[in-house]
């Protein structure tokens, strides 16, 4: 087992010439200037994603970081990235984040937090495939009988597995906004059924391979969303983050049970919290207890250990 001191907190990105590009819910997503690359970095465009400790819910970005996230979560999307490039080329460029940084930079904040990515055409469409009925799945089942198009058997339940996984994809939303989900069929209008094709595919193979290993570690993986985006050649790559508890939703397989919603190795805990306040889920989000904070960050720390085998010193 590895070990990582998690000891850095990041609210928002300060790098002085690195231009901002995009600063997501949780990922700040930086231009990197030629000049700031190594000499022998191959040809092409580069970008700094950095994960900070924000903490959305609701599709609303709370104003208290949670310690650490951002570094845990970067961490295991390396490990995905790395254990599933057989399956799908994804962003990584192996440039050192501190051979990227403008000079003066804290170098330590950004280590475990950032790396460098190739600079790709995003995919419009949120890539999810689900192997368990829940969430806007469950919601759209018990209102239609289908999720995204796919009609399913009838009388299922909450959180059951599905006899096989399912592509569901969804509009990719505005911060603040929500997604939407859609049928296939709309995204073949949207990019077309050459390149909807591969990314169904794509999401679907590494679904499977994720959920086979998920499970022999005693977690059940019910959803996930990808992001995908293609070079200037039109080759697909798999990007952004990947198989994280903000991305996925992992249950404890001792804690499932069918007809219920199970816990899940991800900020539940806050949105739990928040349900019990007078608050009508718009922004300005409200401040988080202490306890909160540390309860959820205990949380992401038990998902990298369990899902990548680093522990937290």
């Amino acid at each position: 087992m590895q070990r990582m001191t998690v000891s850095t907190t990041l609210l928002q990105s300060d790098l002085p010439g690195l231009p901002l590009r995009h600063r997501g819910k949780v990922r700040d997503v930086l231009d990197i200037p030629r000049e700031r690359l190594p000499a022998n970095a191959p040809p092409g465009d580069y970008l700094l994603m950095v994960a900070t400790d924000r903490l959305s819910a609701f599709d609303v970005v709370l104003p208290d970081p949670i310690p650490g996230k951002g570094e845990m979560l970067c961490q295991i999307s390396n490990f995905w990235f790395a254990r599933t490039e057989h399956l799908m080329p994804n962003h990584l460029t192996g440039i050192a984040v501190a051979d990227a940084l403008p000079k003066g930079a804290d170098t330590a904040l950004y280590a475990k937090r950032a790396v460098v990515t190739r600079k790709l055409k995003p995919v419009p469409v949120e890539a999810i495939a689900r192997g368990y009925l829940i969430g806007s799945g469950w919601k759209d089942y018990q209102r239609t009988g289908a999720v995204s198009g796919i009609t399913l058997p009838t009388g299922l339940r909450q959180a059951e597995k599905l006899p096989e996984p399912i592509f569901t994809p969804s509009t990719k939303a505005a911060v603040g906004d929500h997604d939407e989900n859609i049928d296939f069929d709309s995204m073949v209008r949207t990019i077309g059924a050459e390149l909807a094709e591969k990314v169904r595919d794509a999401t679907l193979r590494i679904y499977r391979f994720a959920a086979d290993y998920a499970a022999e570690r005693g977690i059940l993986l019910a959803d996930t969303k990808f992001e995908f985006g293609t070079d200037d050649d039109g080759r697909l790559y798999i990007m952004d983050e990947m198989l994280t508890p903000d991305s996925s939703r992992y249950w404890p397989a001792d804690e499932y049970e069918i007809g219920t919603s199970p816990p899940s190795y991800d900020k539940q805990i806050v949105r739990d919290y928040l349900e019990t306040l007078d608050w009508n889920k718009t922004a300005p989000g409200p401040r988080l207890p202490a306890g909160v904070i540390e309860r959820t960050r205990a949380r992401y720390a038990e998902a990298l250990k369990k899902l990548a085998d680093i522990a937290l010193d």
